[in-house]
């Protein structure tokens, strides 16, 4: 049995932001790699939740060999190329079960912190508004994402920063992530880990050490975690809309 959760840590990608990065890395790939074996997948499984240079060369890596891993950085700065032009048009959105999550969260008195390795969380989430008008990025008390640490996912130094800037010990923070590098990271630091499975990938996020894996964020029985408890409702009822 745990303590009682008081601040939950979140990844942007796949948790909070049906966001273009999986597309991105995608086509950023013509001309360094075969893009057909880029699937969503190897995304998940590969580059998903690690920092950028680090997806790139593990992409390059896997699918064009070590002469096309010599290109890492020239392939990691065509995604970053594409993905600014991809958000600066919008092409990216709130997952709704995600926003009720956080804000239920929010209201149970948690303290909440971004942790993404992606240093285009903040722009994607200052876009995305509540229902009173005021922007997700708002909701969250700090916000870590994109922050350089000595290493990236799956090591957990990212998530100890973001449980530090909360003033909450990691044996009260709960992680929620979508990528196996992530529940890694967060075991490693001690910190429970809520896998959000949206791509039928629950057995890697349970292989991953994943404390819980739900399907929707609406799944999660709340008031459960002020027992440090991570479970999900016996009967997922009808959650409105937030």
């Amino acid at each position: 049995m745990r303590p009682a959760f008081l601040a939950a840590i979140f990844d942007v990608d796949g948790v909070l932001v049906d966001s273009p990065h999986e597309r991105a890395w995608r086509e950023a790939l013509t001309g360094f790699a075969d893009p057909a074996g880029f699937t969503t997948s190897f995304y998940q499984a590969n580059v998903a939740g690690k920092p950028r240079l680090e997806g790139a060369r593990e992409a390059l890596e896997r699918l064009g060999g070590p002469e096309a891993a010599a290109r890492t950085a020239e392939y990691a700065d065509s995604k970053q190329a594409l993905i600014d032009q991809l958000i600066e048009a919008g092409s990216f959105e709130v997952f709704p079960d995600a926003l009720r999550f956080s804000s239920a969260l929010k209201s149970a008195g948690l303290r909440l912190a971004l942790a993404s390795s992606s240093k285009n969380a903040a722009a994607m989430l200052s876009q995305l508004k509540l229902p009173d008008g005021r922007t997700l990025l708002s909701l969250f008390d700090a916000d870590l994402s994109g922050r350089d640490v000595p290493r990236g996912k799956p090591d957990p130094a990212l998530f100890l920063l973001a449980a530090e800037a909360l003033d909450t010990p990691p044996l009260h923070c709960v992680v929620i992530e979508d990528a196996p590098a992530g529940i890694t990271a967060a075991r490693a630091g001690g910190m429970a880990a809520l896998g959000i499975a949206r791509l039928g990938d629950e057995a890697l996020l349970r292989e991953a050490g994943a404390d819980l894996v739900v399907t929707s964020l609406d799944q999660v029985e709340i008031a459960a975690l002020g027992a440090g408890t991570l479970r999900a409702r016996a009967v997922t009822e009808p959650v409105a809309d937030a």
